[in-house]
């Protein structure tokens, strides 16, 4: 079974920082691709930022320029660093990851969310 851990969230002003981190942990073959995805209240999913098992990222447009993500491969982890928060960014933060198990299927996965909150 494979496990994502996601910690970071919580409560920060507009224009403050913060940084989510998200472990993964289990048995696997290999994590491909690492994602931070994000739903508002009322709202879809969306991607927010996503980075390949080779270092290649892409971003939503909202967050360019403002947020940065990036892996620890030895440790399994991704982060996702976020600056110049706005009050749009409020949403909760889920941690995704694609997988290849140890027979060498790949699945997705889910974190179980954090919250972040933007204030004015």
């Amino acid at each position: 079974q494979v496990q994502l851990v996601e910690s970071g969230g919580g409560l920060v002003q507009a224009g403050g920082s913060l940084r989510l981190s998200c472990a993964v942990s289990g048995r696997f073959f290999s994590i491909n691709d690492l994602g931070w995805y994000r739903q508002a209240p009322g709202k879809q999913r969306d991607l927010v930022a996503r980075i390949t098992s080779g270092g290649t990222t892409n971003y939503a447009d909202s967050v360019k320029g403002r947020f940065t993500v990036s892996r620890d491969n030895a440790k399994n982890t991704v982060y996702l660093q976020m600056n110049s928060l706005k009050p749009e960014d409020t949403a909760v933060y889920y941690c995704n990851a694609d997988v290849t198990s140890t027979y060498f299927y790949k699945s997705q996965y889910w974190g179980q969310g954090t919250q972040v909150t933007v204030s004015s």
